[in-house]
C-alpha cells in the first residue's frame, strides 16, 4: 500500500490500557464498529466492507474486500514488557491464491494485524510489524513491505494449510521488534486491521475474533 502507515499508523482512536495479564483490545460489537473510523487508502477504488458478528467462541469481525482497501484501528498503549504476546484467532474463507505479495503489484492480504510503534514526529517515520494470514507465503516468511521498509510483513498462518478454518496464532511483539527493526520496544502505541485487494483487484473474505495481548 503506497500510503498504508499514513493511514493505519496515524490511528483513529485513543485507549489507556491499564495493567493486567491479558489486555483485550476489540470487542467487535456493534457500538464499537460505529466508534471506528474506517479510512479508504487512496487509490482504491472501494472501501474494505466490516461487519461484526457472534459464534460460540464470541463475537467476530468480517471482512470483504473486493478489490477495496480500507483499514481500521485503534490506538493503544500496550506495556510489552509485561504482556509481549499479542494472540489472534481469525479465518480467511476466500483467499488471494497465485499473486505475488512481497511486490507493489501483489502487496494484498486476506487478513493483517499491524503492531505499530510510534518512532518520530510523523505517521510515516513509524515503525510497524505486519502481522498477515497468507495465502501464498509459508508460515514464518516476512518482508518488508514494497512501498516501506518502515513495516515489515510476517506470515502467521497461510491458506496454505488452513483455508477456511479458524486459527490462533500468537507472536512476541517485542522480540519481533528487535528482531525485524532493531528497536528495543517497551510500549506498542497502537494496533490496526485490514484487508485488501487494489493491487490485485481480487476479492477476500476474512474473520477476525479474540485479538489480545498476554504474559505468555
Amino acid at each position: 500500500m503506497k500510503i498504508i502507515l499514513k493511514l493505519l499508523i496515524s490511528l483513529f482512536l485513543f485507549t489507556k490500557i491499564g495493567a493486567a495479564s491479558e489486555i483485550k483490545v476489540f470487542e467487535f460489537t456493534e457500538a464499537e464498529l460505529s466508534q471506528l473510523e474506517v479510512r479508504k487508502v487512496r487509490g482504491a477504488d472501494n472501501k474494505t466492507n466490516y461487519s461484526v458478528g457472534s459464534n460460540e467462541n464470541g463475537n467476530f469481525l468480517k471482512s470483504v474486500a473486493d478489490n477495496a482497501a480500507s483499514g481500521l484501528g485503534k490506538e493503544v498503549k500496550i506495556d510489552l514488557n509485561k504482556t509481549p504476546f499479542i494472540n489472534i484467532t481469525w479465518k480467511v474463507e476466500k483467499d488471494l491464491s497465485g499473486i505475488k505479495e512481497n511486490t507493489k503489484k501483489g502487496h494484498d492480504f486476506a487478513a493483517r494485524v499491524f503492531a505499530v510503534k510510534k518512532t518520530g514526529a510523523t505517521p510515516l517515520s513509524n515503525r510497524a510489524i505486519n502481522y498477515v494470514f497468507s495465502s501464498n507465503n509459508k508460515i514464518g516468511f516476512s518482508s518488508p513491505s514494497p512501498y516501506t521498509k518502515k513495516s515489515i510483513d510476517y506470515v502467521l498462518s497461510t491458506t496454505k494449510n488452513n483455508l477456511n478454518q479458524w486459527v490462533t496464532v500468537k507472536a512476541n511483539v517485542k522480540e519481533d521488534f528487535k528482531k525485524f527493526h532493531d528497536l528495543d520496544v517497551n510500549e506498542l502505541d497502537g494496533l490496526a486491521i485490514m484487508s485488501d485487494t487494489d493491487n490485485s483487484k481480487m476479492k477476500v473474505i476474512a474473520y477476525f475474533q479474540n485479538i489480545y495481548f498476554s504474559a505468555n
